[in-house]
């Protein structure tokens, strides 16, 4: 056999081995919908043309008034003003008065809800803390809110999450795309019971390997994970081609970084390397919150821990929604939210949301200034050319709801201080560049793939119009937000 014949067949067995551990697709090609999903759908034309629309499109541009925006075939084809004509057979929108942006990229999305066994009104429960999936309710939730794609984040029935996916993926459910994060990679100690503990670096790596060859398309690191493990995991996800994120507490951001971690979660809240007593590998009794007091925005270490971040490319997860339930009288009580939750879940998140509430102003001023030192942490992240996402963290606060989270977060990135424009590229074109999808969703652009939503109102002047969702379009499919979320009215916190 001579040399050249050897190399190509060496070459043929690398490119089949990487074929095998090719990473499975996030975004899977259009199937024909089940009878179970159908009834879920308000516009099923091939071919569709919505006139007279504004149009926020993405990029953080201003919005730009009567635009026509043609769908055919799953695809967006055509983007232009009123002289743009119909194609033959097409269904035609007159949407004046609406807003047409692409659809939520959400990136802390969880597909569960975590409950406090017998909580009362003192804020009390008994252990442990128990995780139960939401496997009928949450993809539904996120589709009627106008996530089209979004990333679990961590899972905790990693086995049901990549099942789901297949049987939306399939037309046999409803819900977005989804990017399914393998089960937490987290240490000993866990207030979770679900998570299973990391013995060493070299379970990190097994575990990685395991739920890649599974279908897993992320990781996520947890709060007692070693920078051992953390940089065993990041390795292996990486000959893999795939990405890892933390939510982190033993291992500090700067540490994390120089370790090549993709992605940090929570903003800058749960960074602990300015806090007191903080040991290496060891969560501190502060899990972040004197660092964060101690770094404002105009200090030299956030320069520094900043400066490091966008260096090496390291993106950074704004879930404002889950922190603004800290913040006394912050967080508006949404009727159409608490409508989908289970009697017990109203009434455990009205308790916690009366203990915050009720308790002295001057009890949380830490809490308010280490939210507003966040704000100005992410706003300056973005102003250095870091890549900052968005997802809200549902999970079992009531005022965190999948879908109705996702929106809170457009509308707190705005109180954050971005255009309402900027606010939507963070949730859209952002995290698609993030899962390298940018030349197919993020964007209302001809040649992308049709994932849009449509909102009664002018968030561009009012940011709270994006909660006005009348049509989802998926795939150039258009659902019906107000079917969605009557199919899980009082189901969030039970299935």
């Amino acid at each position: 056999m001579s040399l050249k014949s050897v190399i190509l067949g060496t070459a043929a067995a690398l490119a089949l081995a990487a074929a095998a551990h090719a990473a499975p697709q996030v975004l899977a090609p259009p199937a024909l919908l089940s009878r179970a999903v159908q009834p879920y759908v308000k516009v099923a034309a091939k071919s569709v043309v919505l006139r007279h629309v504004r149009l926020i499109d993405g990029t953080g541009a201003p919005a730009q008034t009567d635009r026509t925006v043609v769908l055919s075939g799953g695809k967006i084809v055509a983007v232009g003003g009123p002289e743009l004509a119909t194609p033959a057979g097409a269904d035609v929108l007159d949407l004046a008065g609406h807003t047409v942006m692409p659809g939520i990229v959400g990136l802390h999305d969880h597909m569960y809800y975590i409950a406090r066994p017998n909580m009362d009104a003192a804020g009390h429960s008994e252990p442990p803390l128990i995780v139960p999936q939401m496997t009928f309710s949450s993809p539904r939730l996120y589709l009627a809110a106008g996530v089209t794609t979004m990333r679990t984040t961590g899972s905790v029935e990693p086995y049901v999450d990549l099942n789901v996916k297949t049987e939306i993926d399939a037309g046999r459910m409803l819900g977005p795309h989804m990017d399914v994060t393998a089960p937490y990679l987290e240490g000993p100690n866990s207030p979770f019971i679900q998570m299973h503990p990391l013995k060493d670096a070299d379970d990190a790596r097994r575990m990685v390997n395991y739920w890649a060859d599974m279908g897993a398309t992320s990781f996520k690191a947890y709060m007692n994970i070693t920078r051992a493990e953390l940089g065993a995991a990041i390795q292996e996800a990486h000959k893999r081609g795939l990405k890892l994120t933390g939510h982190l507490c033993s291992v500090t951001y700067p540490e994390a970084a120089d370790l090549g971690i993709d992605d940090l979660e929570h903003g800058f809240f749960v960074n602990t390397q300015l806090d007191a007593g903080k040991t290496p590998d060891k969560c501190s009794q502060s899990t972040g919150n004197q660092t964060l007091l101690k770094m404002t925005p105009e200090s030299p270490e956030a320069d520094a821990l900043i400066k490091l971040l966008v260096g090496k490319h390291v993106a950074v997860t704004s879930t404002l929604p889950v922190f603004e339930q800290r913040v006394p009288g912050h967080a508006p009580l949404n009727p159409k939210a608490m409508a989908v939750l289970t009697p017990e879940a109203r009434e455990a998140y009205l308790y916690a949301r009366n203990l915050v509430n009720q308790a002295p102003r001057e009890r949380y001023a830490d809490t308010v200034k280490e939210y507003q030192n966040d704000l100005g942490l992410e706003r300056k992240f973005v102003a250095a050319g870091g890549l900052l996402l968005a997802g809200p963290d549902p999970t079992g606060n009531g005022g965190v709801i999948p879908g109705f989270g996702d929106q809170r977060e457009i509308e707190l990135l705005v109180e954050a201080g971005f255009r309402p424009e900027e606010a939507v590229k963070i949730a859209t074109l952002n995290g698609a560049t993030y899962l390298g999808l940018a030349d197919r969703i993020g964007t209302v652009a001809p040649g992308k793939d049709a994932d849009l939503v449509v909102v009664k109102g002018d968030p561009s002047k009012t940011i709270t119009d994006v909660e006005n969702v009348e049509i989802v379009f998926k795939d150039g499919v258009g659902y019906d937000p107000a079917k969605l979320l009557d199919s899980v009215k009082g189901r969030y916190g039970q299935y």
